[in-house]
């Protein structure tokens, strides 16, 4: 039997690199040792440092003037740096966020004393995004901060917000699933449990006017400008995440690029959306217009059946599908590493499973 993981996140990844990650485990490069214990600064560390940046620059058309920095913490621990590095740029102190789901919400949370909600979907349960062009941000700002795919609930931003201050856009659980122009972001951080590799580091993009503007009081390791200035290596980072993410980058490069991924996970959510759309049994949470293809949430008509849905899909080798604690229902993450296979075991057994309890 074939297992499919759909877990939001730490959430499976390609397996041919995680084939190659055993082979090549207990002796890198026949050096006799471990890729995590090769120290940070050795010349072969610093390669696989410099091939990283180097597909991500060419992958995703990142412009020159943006640094790439891998930061400690994942992406919970921006929400407290970004504000810390970027508040300057208001004299008022403000700053300004848009909340679509949980983690857009934290982020707010965390920077509330200098920042302000400027538009919601709170009031529809974040079944939907916020009309861009009514968004009203203080010019004053120092900054604008969404959350480009809403894991919990299952949205997306489809066209961001024009604003004159810079943009910053949490891409955790969608960074790498599709093209995007990097250049409207002054900043974009992306934990790495979704689509680059394991967890418990962030990667940072961030452009280079916007760096050397912390806060006096900014943590040493908190502060862009110092992971910048030291190759993301001032302090031991997270070494085997970075190798695990050139593996992907490899990957995706293989598969033809960020437009080969896209067209893959269209296919992927059109696969699932297309059959919630053709029945009454199950009901999707997010607006039409607005659905992520990376996290499908939906919940069945009956609801008192989702115990059962969840038990039987188990038993097929459907893994990790119960809805976010907030949500309920069914959630299916189907990041860059989720065959297309996966997703079609999925909708067959939810036909099945529409044809012997609908």
């Amino acid at each position: 039997m074939n297992i499919y993981n759909f877990s939001a996140g730490p959430a499976m990844l390609p397996k041919v690199v995680m084939e190659e990650v055993r082979e090549t485990f207990l002796n890198y490069r026949n050096t006799g040792a471990s890729i995590i214990e090769i120290g940070h600064r050795s010349d072969i560390f610093v390669e696989v440092l410099e091939e990283t940046e180097r597909l991500f620059y060419q992958l995703t058309d990142l412009p020159a003037n943006y640094k790439i920095l891998f930061v400690h913490g994942g992406a919970r621990m921006q929400f407290s740096a970004i504000p810390l590095n970027l508040i300057s740029l208001s004299p008022a102190r403000k700053s300004s966020y848009v909340e679509t789901g949980n983690f857009a919400r934290q982020a707010w949370e965390e920077a509330r004393r200098l920042a302000q909600v400027v538009a919601s979907s709170a009031d529809t349960d974040f079944d939907r995004i916020p009309d861009e062009r009514s968004i009203q941000c203080d010019e004053d700002a120092a900054y604008l901060h969404i959350t480009s795919n809403n894991t919990v609930y299952g949205t997306r931003w489809n066209r961001f917000p024009s604003v004159k201050v810079p943009l910053v856009v949490d891409a955790t659980s969608e960074i790498l699933s599709r093209r995007m122009d990097y250049s409207q972001f002054g900043v974009t951080y992306a934990g790495f449990q979704k689509n680059l590799g394991p967890s418990a580091l962030a990667l940072v993009i961030i452009r280079d006017d916007l760096l050397g503007q912390a806060l006096p009081e900014t943590p040493l390791l908190l502060d862009y400008s110092i992971y910048a200035k030291n190759r993301s290596l001032y302090n031991t980072p997270n070494t085997f995440a970075i190798y695990m993410m050139q593996l992907i980058l490899r990957w995706i490069e293989s598969l033809g690029g960020i437009a080969a991924i896209e067209r893959l996970n269209d296919a992927k959510a059109k696969c699932i959306y297309d059959y919630l759309d053709s029945t009454e049994f199950y009901r999707g949470v997010a607006r039409q217009e607005d659905r992520s293809t990376m996290n499908v949430t939906f919940h069945l008509l009956d609801r008192s059946l989702t115990d059962l849905f969840l038990q039987e899909s188990r038993d097929r080798g459907l893994l990790a599908l119960k809805g976010h604690r907030s949500v309920g229902g069914i959630r299916a993450s189907i990041y860059n590493a989720m065959p297309i296979e996966g997703v079609k075991a999925l909708v067959e057994f939810m036909k099945e499973f529409e044809r012997i309890y609908g």
